[in-house]
């Protein structure tokens, strides 16, 4: 099962208040949803698509049925053929593609339920009927008016299928890489760290992500609640800020555990000669 909730990370102090998707397991999904332009580039070039397809279908049953054909017969071909690029295409094409479309292939986007999971034939066939109102007959107006007011810029067919489109082309998260502060660089030669508690070791590398979007004051009370619960596993304490000397303990872990795992790989390539080695010269098979 996955819900929708607000986000209740206290690092954002509640100044910053986000849909987030939870699984049954409590594991947040970090997904981004499509803005509005984004959304109406794509539904420009599908409508593109559409119309070309539209045409060629038009066309081509003309060329089939010649100057016999009487105008209701005409009528027909012409009403039929805008069905089937208007809305069964859509509907085929989202429902084979798994949420993908011409235009969401260009934007990177993917239409997906509101619980993340893949829609089905009747998501689609919901959105192909209502794009009639809200795209075509409207220009996108109505499903531009209808995006500006929700945080997912889900359009009316959206709101009726329960689904929204998903962004998957984002970039590639670099996580910062900071050392020890100058002014704590003789204390880290020397300093005696413990091992953290885990639930508390994750807070205070959450901190220091988030720690630049926070505002000073928030910044600087979390910085003094954390300190004063590393303390107890950092002998000697530096008289430093409260961010600083977090930062330089979260750096001389990082460091001396690398260090220790550089030891030990450089170890076991020296024992692995006879570790792995066969008696004998005798031969592996």
């Amino acid at each position: 099962m996955v819900q929708t909730v607000q986000s209740t990370d206290p690092a954002n102090d509640g100044s910053d208040s986000s849909e987030e998707l939870l699984t049954g397991e409590a594991v947040a999904l970090d997904v981004l949803p499509a803005n509005l332009i984004l959304r109406g580039a794509g539904a420009a070039i599908d409508v593109v698509a559409y119309g070309i397809l539209f045409t060629v279908l038009l066309l081509s049953a003309l060329f089939v049925l010649g100057d016999a054909a009487d105008p209701a017969l005409n009528q027909a071909v012409t009403i039929a053929s805008l069905v089937v690029s208007i809305v069964i295409a859509p509907m085929v094409v989202e429902t084979a593609m798994r949420g993908r479309s011409l235009g969401k292939l260009v934007i990177g986007a993917r239409i997906v339920r509101v619980d993340g999971g893949a829609i089905s034939l009747r998501h689609a066939f919901i959105r192909s009927l209502t794009g009639i109102l809200e795209i075509f007959l409207t220009l996108g107006g109505l499903a531009a008016t209808v995006g500006l007011l929700n945080a997912r810029s889900q359009r009316l067919g959206d709101l009726l299928a329960g689904t929204y489109s998903q962004l998957e082309r984002v970039p590639a998260y670099t996580a910062p890489v900071t050392g020890v502060p100058l002014p704590l660089l003789g204390w880290s030669q020397t300093v005696d760290v413990a091992r953290l508690p885990d639930p508390l070791a994750r807070r205070v590398a959450q901190f220091l992500r988030q720690a630049a979007k926070l505002t000073p004051a928030t910044r600087e009370r979390f910085a003094a609640s954390l300190a004063a619960e590393v303390a107890p596993f950092v002998s000697p304490v530096p008289s430093a800020p409260a961010e600083a000397f977090l930062i330089g303990v979260a750096a001389v872990r990082r460091d001396r555990e690398y260090a220790a795992l550089l030891l030990e790989r450089g170890r076991l390539e020296r024992l692995a000669p006879v570790l792995h080695g066969l008696p004998h010269e005798f031969p592996n098979r």
